[in-house]
């Protein structure tokens, strides 16, 4: 099997094998590579089609597919644009997501592959030149609106384009004009900023002088001046100028229709969606207001598909729907969260086999045609921080917190609750890292003061350190680093716990190193090794795994069929560890004495398959907005480390455990607030991704990062280092004045000729 195959186009070959963007340009109806250098630049005659691949840690490659509309492309290459990415889907073993983006109205996910902004050129694309030739440079006037993705519009060269709402660029031959409405936010304004250093770079060769100018501001500057007589003089804007934003309607309900073999759009009969509906081998939209989706079944044929695209499009344009519904096309197995939201208990898993055989197929044609395929790593397990600082550990006993000597920090009692204070050498200065360990059977009290103790210590700790919450079942990776060997027993010492269990008549089950215990020994090195104490029945074994069993009179080390070496080397340290004195007994699976049964109250059937490990995919960055009351997210594509705005509250969900990080100049006011709005966030579970609500939970505070957060990015500590607002540190950056910048009160003051 080959991908260059006969009803393949050849400019396809090798498309996707490598990680990156591949972009393609629609001219005489041919597909011409757009080459690098030429990336982001697009012509507003032209249909292009990009194709982004991303090679995850852990995972098969993930693909998507745009295929971009300028204004004025004709119709016969917009209608190749579309069938063209469909065949681009098709040889890669149909396992893309495909997007229509329309000039002007593109999507955040698309925008982030090109920061800091696409500026449209008018004219067309010639592969020959690469651009147009004998252009006189022309003032133009440009609005910039987003702060993470930016969208630029050119508007008409006129004051009755400006208004209060909006940044403005007025890019001259000589000179480049910032103008920022009074109504625009520091975010808008800081990311404009980015925009014109592009502008600078690119279409001045860096030497043009910059001007920022503030709405209302019309006296007594030289750059005010100029910038308003270009214009024909100052006038003030009208108060009530609206912003050339229109906001969609959202007040339509959501419909599923099934599309035929025809292009016919028909109800499918009921109101409520749920997965079964969706037919394997049929087609349907889903219309969800402003943006639509088209699901094709895995069995459906490329005609079928294409039928349903131009389906899809006829519909908006009879519907007189808005040019800005944006519209996605999913094939079965690759659902996005959005639309997989918009079902009642859409299903967390998805079968592999939906779209893993694809993938497989095209992951062999890769390797047959000599192309490269990483194999899947092992999860990264090594320390990001020094983990031979100092511990201290502290068991919430009532009201009160009892320090635990030395030899017993790496001992818990599932019944209790712990406050961990762990103090390691950072760069210049020691960092503090914070835990409040949560034990599966503690009693509601204990937890509750469990955070309200670690927060009065951190009030008393010097410098702003990381906190985390951590569940028994459910530490991240890193809390079993810094103990490197840790011990969880059952029971526990709390007065609490004592007096619940009392009340309940529960048999106390408090380990005291001679009961009849079952411990499974974990981990992955002897810096990360821990034993759990379990349930005390066959039933709870593992062939994964490894035991130790303890009587009075004699204790058992049992070696699961499918452990590895290095599992059965930490069983020999931790056994040291639990009871060194007694001579142990090894058992391996299958070959067991009666006497090992009998301890366990007899023989039983256990878990013998297998444990296979998840791909943990790569992080999500998403905006907190939690103005007035409410709580909306935003998910930040491709996102860097230029995106940890100061104003911002931000989450990087990275599945197994999440960060929150905190702006400097952000409306969050204390840590407690921080976790709550953690809390909320895995409530939500925006990816559709099952998250637990023990999901472990870091807040983390700007300026104060951790090495095991900032590996996520490429990380500029200078930038870390920063003060000021966004606007403030963007624009000395534009200047190149030194990082450390004073924190003025308002960015009013900035009318600065660079």
């Amino acid at each position: 099997m080959s991908l260059h195959r006969k009803d393949t186009d050849s400019a396809f070959e090798g498309a996707g094998s490598k990680a990156g963007l591949e972009i393609w340009c629609i001219e005489n109806l041919r597909l011409v590579p757009v080459p690098k250098s030429s990336h982001g630049k697009f012509y507003t005659g032209n249909a292009y089609i990009v194709l982004k691949t991303v090679l995850p840690k852990t995972g098969p490659a993930q693909h998507d597919i745009h295929y971009w509309l300028g204004n004025d492309t004709n119709k016969v290459d917009s209608a190749f644009a579309s069938d063209k990415a469909l065949e681009l889907d098709a040889a890669l073993g149909s396992c893309t997501v495909q997007y229509r983006e329309l000039q002007g109205l593109e999507t955040g996910k698309f925008l982030s592959y090109f920061k800091p902004c696409i500026i449209p050129v008018e004219g067309l694309y010639s592969s020959h030149q690469g651009h147009l030739n004998g252009e006189a440079y022309k003032f133009s006037l440009l609005t910039c609106k987003g702060d993470h993705v930016v969208h630029i519009k050119e508007v008409p060269f006129s004051r009755s384009s400006l208004n209060h709402n909006d940044v403005f660029i007025l890019d001259t031959a000589s000179k480049i004009f910032l103008f920022s409405g009074c109504n625009s936010s520091i975010q808008e304004r800081a990311k404009a900023l980015e925009v014109v250093q592009y502008i600078k770079e690119n279409n001045h060769g860096g030497k043009c002088e910059v001007a920022t100018i503030e709405d209302g501001k019309f006296v007594g500057d030289s750059d005010v001046g100029e910038f308003w007589s270009l214009f024909g003089g100052f006038a003030p804007i009208p108060r009530d100028s609206p912003s050339s934003v229109q906001k969609q309607s959202d007040t339509s309900s959501v419909k599923l229709l099934w599309i035929t073999t025809q292009g016919k759009l028909c109800q499918t009969g009921t109101d409520s969606l749920n997965k079964k509906i969706l037919e394997t081998d049929k087609c349907y939209m889903l219309d969800c207001g402003a943006e639509i989706f088209v699901w094709m079944g895995r069995q459906t044929l490329i005609s079928e598909r294409k039928t349903s695209i131009s389906a899809t499009e006829d519909f908006l344009r009879t519907q007189g729907r808005s040019t800005g519904t944006h519209l996605t096309f999913l094939t079965e197995g690759l659902e996005s969260n959005i639309f997989r939201s918009y079902f009642d208990n859409w299903p967390q898993k998805v079968e592999p086999k939906l779209y893993e055989e694809g993938r497989e197929k095209v992951a062999a044609i890769f390797k047959q045609q000599g192309y490269e395929v990483k194999e899947l790593p092992e999860e990264d397990c090594e320390p990001f921080i020094n983990c031979r600082g100092t511990l201290k550990v502290w068991r919430v006993n009532g009201d009160e917190l009892s320090l635990l000597p030395v030899p017993e920090q790496t001992k818990f009692y599932s019944g209790d609750c712990y406050v961990v204070q762990f103090t390691y050498p950072g760069n210049e200065r020691d960092e503090n890292l914070f835990y409040t360990w949560i034990g599966r059977s503690s009693v509601m009290e204990d937890r509750r003061d469990a955070i309200s103790h670690m927060n009065a210590i951190v009030d008393s700790t010097k410098g702003d350190p990381v906190l985390a919450q951590a569940v028994e079942d459910k530490e991240p990776v890193q809390f079993f680093l810094i103990f490197q060997t840790f011990i969880i027993f059952k029971g526990g010492m709390s007065k609490r716990y004592k007096k619940f269990i009392a009340e309940k008549g529960i048999t106390d089950e408090t380990y005291d190193g001679i009961k009849t215990a079952l411990f499974r020994v974990q981990g992955t090195s002897p810096q990360n090794m821990q034993a759990i104490e379990v349930d005390l029945v066959s039933s709870s074994l593992n062939s994964s795994y490894c035991y130790i069993l303890q009587t009075e009179t004699f204790i058992f080390t049992w070696i699961g069929s499918l452990s590895l070496t290095r599992d059965h080397d930490l069983l020999d340290r931790m056994l040291e560890l639990i009871n060194p004195t007694l001579q142990p007994i090894s058992a391996r699976e299958g070959s067991e004495p009666d006497i090992f049964w009998n301890a366990l109250g007899g023989k039983a059937e256990y878990p013998k398959a297998k444990e296979m490990k998840q791909c943990i995919e790569d992080p999500h960055l998403f905006t907190l907005n939690t103005t007035e009351g409410d709580f909306k997210v935003k998910e930040i594509y491709n996102f860097t480390q230029d995106d940890l705005t100061t104003e911002d509250v931000l989450v990087l969900d990275c599945h197994r455990e999440i960060y929150v990080w905190i702006g400097c100049h952000s409306n969050v006011g204390s840590k407690q607030q921080a976790l709550t709005l953690g809390l909320k966030f895995l409530e939500m579970d925006v990816l559709i991704e099952g998250l637990s609500l023990e999901t472990p939970i870091y807040i983390v505070t700007e300026g104060h990062e951790p090495p095991f957060f900032t590996r996520f990015f490429e990380w500029d500590p200078s930038k870390a280092n920063m003060h000021g607002n966004s606007f403030e540190r963007k624009l000395a950056i534009l200047k190149g004045k030194p990082h450390n910048l004073e924190v003025s009160e308002s960015t009013e003051s900035f009318n600065i000729l660079i």
